[in-house]
């Protein structure tokens, strides 16, 4: 199954699904309500969001495990449920698969750091991640994706402890922000840089997701694919978030801008796409109909 993704990859441009998240919210996430729980108190819900995003079009979608590591769901007490909740992360949408899609295990950043700016030790980074990759392979994912990885070294050690829990491919994307000197992480890794180390560590797929629109994202994925000619993947924001005056939040690039650029990053060099925060099921099925 993991090859026919590789596969897949070489023949056509790949579609992923979009905002997780954006999605929970809509349908009732509270602030400061730990995403991962639904996966077992409101699994018909997170459900029916893999659904929507398969009928959109998607090839791909995330897991509902981006904030799955021990480390980040200990700040909401559940670190004991790791396994668990990561499990029925995989299971929920394996059980709305269509055959000949696939389901990628989603491993967000554990939002801490490491020392000396942080308190944590790439050995404790290690642990964290583990028992996640275990649990979603045990869940049957067809491959696991580390993503919105604002520190190398930190998506080093999240790549180490899936490679020690898990048989299957191993993909990451770096978030980057856009300064006068380029691109570059929360942590100051270049674009350059980050694809030249996930490469010589023998990462199949590569990119960026998060924090950038997808009009910047187009400018980033030509310098990643200058740089390597590994599969890139691209999930851009739909803009900045909003805060409305009611409390809810919106985003500032609406779907057709978004969708807009979505031709240049794919001649760009983007052969696996799909979107990020702010992005949902509408955004997925124009660009289901721009890859078509």
């Amino acid at each position: 199954m993991t090859v026919s993704f590789l596969e897949l990859v070489k023949n056509r441009v790949v579609l992923l699904d979009g905002g997780m998240g954006t999605e929970l919210i809509r349908h009732g996430l509270s602030q400061g309500e730990c995403p991962e729980s639904w996966n077992v108190e409101k699994s018909e819900i997170v459900k029916k969001i893999h659904q929507n995003y398969y009928d959109a079009g998607s090839d791909v979608v995330l897991t509902n495990s981006f904030g799955g590591s021990e480390i980040k769901l200990a700040s909401h007490g559940l670190e004991e449920k790791c396994y668990e909740l990561n499990y029925a992360a995989a299971s929920l949408a394996n059980e709305v698969k269509p055959s000949g899609k696939f389901v990628a295990g989603s491993m967000g950043p554990t939002g801490k750091f490491l020392k000396p700016q942080g308190e944590f030790t790439e050995e404790e980074f290690e642990d964290a991640y583990s028992t996640q990759a275990k649990a979603l392979t045990e869940g049957r994912v067809d491959f696991l994706l580390i993503e919105t990885q604002y520190d190398l070294k930190e998506a080093l050690c999240a790549l180490r402890a899936a490679r020690r829990s898990s048989n299957l491919p191993v993909f990451v994307t770096m978030t980057f922000n856009r300064n006068p000197r380029g691109f570059f992480t929360f942590m100051g890794n270049s674009a350059s840089q980050c694809i030249e180390e996930l490469e010589a560590k023998d990462v199949p797929a590569v990119g960026t997701n998060c924090t950038l629109d997808s009009k910047d994202m187009v400018d980033l994925i030509k310098i990643m694919r200058d740089t390597t000619a590994l599969p890139l993947i691209a999930q851009a924001n739909a803009g900045q978030p909003v805060l409305l005056s009611d409390g809810n939040v919106t985003y500032s690039q609406n779907v057709d801008d978004y969708v807009s650029f979505i031709p240049e990053m794919i001649k760009n060099g983007a052969n696996i796409i799909g979107g990020c925060c702010g992005t949902n099921p509408d955004y997925i099925k124009r660009m289901a109909q721009i890859i078509a």
